[in-house]
């Protein structure tokens, strides 16, 4: 068994995932073990290498998105006493385009120069992050868009749910159905637990924006801009309900009050701060 496992989530884009997962697998297979997490996909639009499939009335009608749809797939190795065999678990959504190249091997090498990194990020050419690293391939964010994210075992051990978890709890938080801000929630915690997160340039990701726009009514779910204005509009009450901020730029101030006593803990570290 390797130490990595590669979690790919996928809701009725079987040719889609199905790509992804080959070209994974050609490329990377030596190095990490491949896992399709069906988020509540319909049966007839299940991957051929579905692994996992949530298919109770709920996640068929309304999906798992990705908090809920991360936290099962985590949830299942949990139970089948395969999680602990893992250091590193890498969460790719199935809208995720990579090179066709070994990537996950410099991921390694990667989480192995910097060990108090507990999330790494493959960086976009399109991302203002980019230019932020300016002559160096590597460097520590408080704020990373989540699109494929190399995660280590015990950063997540770190901040996850010990007591009962479930696909609502397990690593992120179920009730941001989702996802706004759940991405800088879990690097302030990482942060606030001595944990940093990093992007790096040495694998390249990029975001196939168009299958929202143009499958939407494949994945059962709503339209790019509909969407868009749910994310922000629920985004926004969980953010008020939870932490009592009405902006998230206050969530992200929140995270970069972490990000900053980081480095006072750790001076050394000093030159991967942007």
């Amino acid at each position: 068994m390797n130490k990595t496992a590669t979690l790919v989530l996928n809701r009725n884009l079987p040719d889609i995932t199905n790509t992804l997962y080959e070209s994974l697998q050609k490329h990377n297979g030596d190095l990490t073990d491949l896992y399709v997490i069906e988020s509540g996909s319909s049966k007839d639009k299940l991957s051929k290498y579905c692994s996992f499939w949530a298919n109770w009335e709920e996640s068929l009608a309304h999906g798992l998105r990705y908090p809920r749809g991360f936290n099962y797939g985590l949830l299942q190795l949990l139970e089948s006493k395969k999680y602990d065999q893992y250091d590193y678990f890498f969460l790719v959504c199935n809208d995720s385009v990579f090179e066709p190249k070994p990537i996950v091997g410099t991921l390694l090498q990667e989480m192995t120069t910097h060990p108090r990194v507990g999330i790494l990020s493959p960086c976009s050419e399109k991302w203002g992050e980019r230019s932020l690293l300016k002559d160096q391939q590597t460097k520590y964010f408080w704020h990373i868009n989540h699109v494929a994210w190399f995660v280590r075992r015990s950063y997540i051990d770190s901040v996850r749910q010990l007591d009962n978890p479930t696909h609502l709890n397990f690593l992120y938080d179920g009730d941001n159905f989702r996802g706004y801000e759940s991405d800088i929630e879990l690097i302030a915690k990482g942060y606030a637990n001595d944990w940093a997160s990093a992007v790096t340039s040495k694998v390249r990701v990029e975001e196939n924006e168009d299958l929202l726009k143009t499958r939407f009514e494949a994945m059962k779910t709503d339209d790019f801009r509909t969407n868009r204005e749910k994310v922000f509009q629920e985004g926004n009450r969980w953010l008020r309900r939870k932490y009592g901020f009405n902006h998230r730029w206050t969530m992200q101030m929140y995270a970069k009050f972490f990000y900053d006593k980081f480095f006072e803990f750790y001076p050394q570290l000093s030159a991967f701060k942007i």
